[in-house]
């Protein structure tokens, strides 16, 4: 299973999980407790509480950001970056082995 690495905000902290395929970077989060990530909407991009930055190492491993996706990010609680993504829009795949992704301050305004 690829293994996905969540980091807190303040960097104090990092969670690596191994995530089935199929699945997205916000369910793993949500299944395995990590704090920090709500994923209010279920994974419909509907929300922002998802919103992670992808560590810089990490963007070639991603698809390009939809539309969709592209127009929530606009609405996430701390600033949009870069490398700011949903995480619920992030499915798992062998690609993603390795994938590091840092938690903002906050889902919430």
């Amino acid at each position: 299973m690829p293994q996905i690495t969540y980091i807190a905000a303040d960097r104090t902290s990092e969670q690596t999980l191994d995530l089935p395929l199929g699945t997205t970077v916000m369910r793993g989060a949500v299944n395995n407790d990590v704090d920090g990530i709500v994923g209010q909407c279920g994974g419909y991009a509907q929300c922002a509480s998802c919103h992670v930055y992808v560590e810089p190492d990490s963007l070639d491993k991603l698809e390009e950001v939809e539309m969709e996706e592209d127009e929530m990010l606009d609405f996430t609680a701390c600033s949009r970056e870069p490398n700011s993504r949903l995480s619920c829009q992030l499915t798992v795949t062998e690609a993603l082995d390795g994938l590091t992704v840092r938690l903002p301050e906050r889902q919430y305004r």
